[in-house]
């Protein structure tokens, strides 16, 4: 696990603003992967960017230790030289272990603001996706997303029967709350897991419903799963229709509605909709918004409330905990032992390779008179006794290879190498 390193920053140190500063828009993304892994001098490269988070997940080239890659994440994503200690205070760095937890943790909701969402798993998914189209993951990060995945379905699993929370319910929340049995249509700009969840919450809820979209085949698809109606994003923006809230989660690294649009959707409708931002960037500049008299919530807000929770569903989601310990010290044995399985086979080949010299030189000697069968006898003996005697000092070596770091591993084995031994007959005329 020491070839794996993560570097990123999150809601639980930054706001929404300062995620969004290193946010790199999707349709970038497979053309930045491969200069990101050149900085990093990385074999395999990740980047996972969500409403509330940017990870860049690496591993190294030929067995080497991660190290604390910060300021070349800064460069790449902020696109400028960190000044003195700005990557530092900025960024968070995990490197081995600490980063295969961190992402563990990450899939299995246990690391987001709403703790225990299931969204974010597909959203890892979907990153993973990407690295493979830019070709710039293979069998490590592959075997750790593999990990990662496989726990956040047993999050499931555990969880079964009871909703996972999200921050889309909060969303619907305050849409509830706003319209407060008004009855209003409320419209959803974008076609993502938010807006999915959102709209079935409200659908649920018996909301009249508006799907807004770049492109309308999946808004009209998202509309007709809620009996709503869909709207290309354009003809939204010139005839924006009478609204009680707008809930927008769309990406594209930029705002959607411009201050004008906006004074459009506030003009359109009998009382001020509620605006509730859940993009990063967002979607809709907070400025913009109060300038169109338009209540705004955003991630920010969103994610203190979420905040709250938290304890509640780190409790309930102890066992998931427990289990990822568990898992993580499986793959800690699993791939110590794998590292070290051939040098391994060639300590026992040397007690093999001792015991059967020494019978040789026995037999060549003392011991010349024996018959075959005889013969035969002492080289199972001394075969038996080679894989009995490499049996201790190999069992604690896969004992303590778990717990040891390299150097201490390299060091043992090159103590341990069988020197030659001067033949009693050498030099003999």
């Amino acid at each position: 696990m020491h070839r794996i390193g993560v570097v990123g920053l999150s809601y639980r140190h930054a706001g929404v603003d300062d995620v969004a500063r290193f946010a790199v828009p999707r349709a970038e993304i497979p053309a930045r992967l491969p200069a990101l892994r050149a900085q990093l001098q990385a074999a395999e490269i990740l980047y996972v960017s969500t409403c509330n988070r940017v990870e860049v997940v690496y591993a190294t080239e030929g067995g080497l230790p991660a190290e604390d890659a910060r300021r070349a994440v800064f460069r790449v994503l902020a696109g400028r030289e960190a000044e003195a200690g700005e990557a530092t205070r900025t960024l968070r760095a995990w490197t081995g272990e600490a980063a295969v937890e961190h992402l563990f943790l990450l899939a299995c909701g246990l690391d987001s603001a709403q703790t225990g969402e299931q969204e974010i798993a597909a959203q890892l998914r979907s990153a993973w996706e990407d690295s493979r189209t830019a070709q710039t993951c293979g069998p490590f990060i592959d075997r750790l997303l593999g990990e990662a995945l496989s726990m956040a379905r047993r999050v499931r699993r555990l969880a079964a029967g009871v909703r996972a929370p999200s921050l889309a319910d909060l969303a619907a929340e305050r849409v509830l709350g706003h319209l407060d049995g008004t009855g209003e249509r409320v419209a959803l700009l974008g076609v993502s897991a938010m807006t999915r969840r959102c709209a079935a919450i409200l659908h649920a809820a018996k909301v009249s419903l508006l799907i807004v979209n770049r492109s309308f085949e999946p808004a009209a698809e998202l509309a007709a799963a809620v009996a709503g109606e869909a709207l290309r994003l354009e003809d939204f923006r010139m005839r924006p229709p009478a609204l009680g809230a707008l809930v927008l989660a769309a990406g594209g690294g930029g705002a959607l509605l411009d201050g004008a649009e906006l004074v459009r959707v506030r003009s359109a409708a009998a009382a001020a909709p509620l605006l509730v931002d859940l993009g990063v960037p967002p979607n809709v500049e907070p400025l913009a918004a109060r300038g169109a008299a338009l209540p705004r919530i955003g991630m920010d807000e969103l994610i203190e409330a979420a905040r709250a929770q938290r304890l509640t569903q780190l409790v309930r989601l102890a066992p998931v905990r427990a289990a990822i310990d568990e898992r993580l010290a499986r793959l800690r044995t699993e791939l110590a032992l794998r590292a070290i399985g051939p040098r391994l086979a060639e300590l026992r080949a040397a007690f093999e390779h001792i015991a059967a010299e020494e019978v040789r030189r026995a037999l060549a000697h003392g011991l010349r008179t024996l018959d075959e069968r005889q013969r035969g006898e002492l080289e199972r003996l001394a075969r038996t006794l080679a894989h009995r005697l490499a049996h201790l000092p190999l069992a604690g070596l896969r004992a303590a290879a778990v717990h040891a770091d390299n150097e201490a591993v390299d060091a043992f084995f090159a103590a341990a190498r069988p020197m030659p031994r001067r033949r009693a007959d050498e030099g003999k005329t």
